[in-house]
């Protein structure tokens, strides 16, 4: 990397960091062509969700994916989970005033997801690095899951990991080697993705 991004990897950093700069984050995170390389409405399509289902997305960020997920569960509902409450009250904001009557906000500790009531899916792009200790995380998650729940991870593969706020990411053997510690068992691999990786985990009743 050169000195002229390392700067702006540090800046950006440091900005969205700090208090008051909630729009920074939202920005790094999605990024200006991000619909282009993410192609959100084909990840959301390839959940087969069904109408009614309850999805936690977890890291919600800005809401990249939340209001995606919500128009997908219309007779549901989908929690928007993060530690940021700067990330959290944007959410509930944008909920309100475009009318997303089915999307409530959760604000997580650092090692618990606090959902309010067992979900059918979870869904976490691009949050999976920032985890602590993502085995024993995903163990504990379970108890959040309906029977039959599924936990589907999108995250960065290291080859091209590079962001506005650093290097974030994680290799597939990683993600699986976790969730199968955590009492999962690998229930879809889609790799249309270039940049990410995005697997579908069930519970390992066996």
């Amino acid at each position: 990397m050169n000195p002229r991004r390392i700067l702006l990897v540090l800046l950006v950093a440091l900005l969205a960091s700090s208090p008051g700069c909630a729009w920074l984050k939202r920005l790094a995170y999605a990024g200006s062509d991000r619909d282009e390389w993410q192609q959100p409405d084909r990840v959301v399509s390839s959940l087969g969700l069904a109408a009614d289902a309850l999805v936690a997305d977890l890291g919600a960020g800005g809401g990249y994916f939340t209001f995606r997920l919500a128009d997908a569960v219309k007779d549901g509902r989908v929690y928007a989970v993060d530690i940021d409450p700067a990330m959290t009250d944007f959410i509930a904001s944008k909920a309100k005033e475009d009318g997303y009557a089915n999307v409530s906000v959760v604000q997580a500790g650092a090692d618990d997801a606090r959902l309010p009531e067992p979900v059918d899916w979870v869904f976490t792009s691009n949050t999976f690095h920032h985890l602590p200790d993502q085995a024993t995380y995903f163990a504990r998650l379970k108890s959040h899951l309906k029977p039959g729940g599924r936990v589907a991870v999108v995250e960065y593969a290291p080859r091209q990991g590079w962001s506005l706020l650093g290097d974030h990411a994680t290799s597939k053997d990683e993600i699986v080697s976790a969730l199968t510690e955590a009492g999962y068992r690998l229930d879809a691999d889609y790799s249309f993705l270039d940049r990410q990786s995005f697997l579908v985990f069930a519970v390992d009743e066996g």
